[in-house]
């Protein structure tokens, strides 16, 4: 994959129409896959993880995980068994507006996992969400089924897939 600098230096058409938009700089980097891409998967929850855990299960294909979790601070909404599961199901990464826990067990995953911050507190079990909708994080829309393309510059969603 080219770098996302190379990305951004290449198609100043695409960003100026929209196309081609970076996420603001607000993500830890997590898992030893610093680079990543695929098709968008969207989550939108709040101090809940049930329905990241059942995507996690589902074969990943290659996928990117993207999951507005309202940015909240309160607790983490992502775990190392489910990254493990994901790892182990082939999705290529998770991306977490909010917090994440088992920071250890995470980084020793061949995954990317992008998250605001850990926090030891584990969330609820409620199943409250919503799957494939448009979610909005770091001053980004992004939609289920745009691309995803992360490295250690940053993050970059096209709505359709770069030729990189």
């Amino acid at each position: 994959m080219a770098a996302t600098a190379e990305v951004c230096d290449a198609n100043p058409q695409l960003i100026s129409s929209g196309e081609l938009r970076a996420l603001q700089p607000c993500f830890q980097i997590y898992g030893r896959r610093q680079v990543f891409s695929g098709p968008v998967v969207t989550l939108k929850v709040f101090e809940d993880n049930v329905l990241v855990r059942e995507f996690l299960e589902e074969r990943g294909n290659g996928r990117v995980l993207v999951v507005d979790g309202g940015g909240s601070m309160r607790c983490a909404i992502l775990g190392g068994n489910p990254v493990q599961q994901a790892q182990n199901n082939g999705w290529a990464g998770i991306v977490v507006n909010g917090c994440i826990r088992d920071v250890d067990e995470i980084n020793g995953c061949d995954i990317g996992v992008r998250a605001l911050a850990s926090h030891p507190m584990k969330a609820n079990k409620k199943g409250f969400g919503e799957k494939h909708v448009p979610i909005t994080i770091a001053g980004t829309r992004i939609c289920d089924g745009e691309w995803l393309y992360a490295d250690t510059d940053g993050i970059l969603v096209s709505g359709v897939e770069l030729s990189l």
